[in-house]
């Protein structure tokens, strides 16, 4: 067995839990209002503005013996770089005020989340960063295409009127970054290096998903609804 394929294994059962919460589930069978889905694409926003960031670190961290991990990081860069845009983008599209959530400060359980990632990138391993990517990226695939059009639906929106764009390019865009991860992923042997980069992704699971109820709890039935 590879051991990109491993990984799906291992990461399993947190992938499933992931799966589990209720907001994803309501929004792929088309049950989502506009203001919860704003109050995502915030979230998302305060996220996405560190990948570059994060990506740097980590591969300021390599060694002499990390040169591979160190340019596949340098490519991820230049993928990612400006993908926040597209989010604020979409907000003001959905009549939201972008400069007001570029401004803002992200929500308990997003701040966890990009902690986490910079405290294991800098304390733990630059592969720590691997497992984020495998959660964020594989979840795009396998949810953002399938995602964005029960939301446009349910909203009475088309895919191609503004909104979107964050999603529907995600979901066609890292089908791509997958192959290139899978092939990264499968020319680590390094057990230990293995081992951060499964860990990782278990606890992105958890925190992710932090992310969704925390939206799912505070806006599903907040004030919000009534914009």
């Amino acid at each position: 067995m590879s051991f990109y394929d491993e990984l799906v294994t291992l990461t399993g059962p947190a992938r499933e839990a992931f799966q589990a919460t209720p907001l994803i589930r309501r929004a792929l069978a088309g049950d989502i209002t506009l203001p919860v889905y704003r109050a995502y694409l915030e979230q998302a926003y305060h996220h996405v503005k560190h990948t570059c960031n994060l990506l740097a670190l980590a591969a300021s961290r390599c060694g002499p013996t990390d040169r591979t991990l160190q340019a596949a990081l340098f490519n991820y860069i230049s993928e990612e770089s400006g993908h926040e845009t597209w989010i604020l983008d979409d907000i003001a599209a959905l009549g939201g005020d972008a400069p007001a959530v570029a401004a803002a400060q992200p929500g308990t359980a997003c701040s966890a989340m990009v902690g986490y990632a910079y405290y294991a990138i800098e304390h733990i391993s630059p592969y720590s960063l691997l497992g984020m990517v495998h959660v964020l990226e594989g979840m795009s695939v396998g949810l953002a295409d399938a995602a964005a059009g029960a939301i446009a639906k349910a909203l009475g929106r088309p895919l191609d009127g503004g909104g979107f764009q964050y999603l529907t390019s995600h979901g066609a865009l890292d089908q791509d970054h997958v192959a290139f991860y899978r092939d990264l992923v499968d020319g680590i042997a390094d057990p230990a290096q293995q081992s951060v980069i499964v860990a990782t992704a278990r606890i992105m699971y958890e925190l992710f998903g932090g992310i969704f109820a925390e939206v799912d709890r505070l806006s599903g039935a907040g004030a919000a609804d009534a914009a």
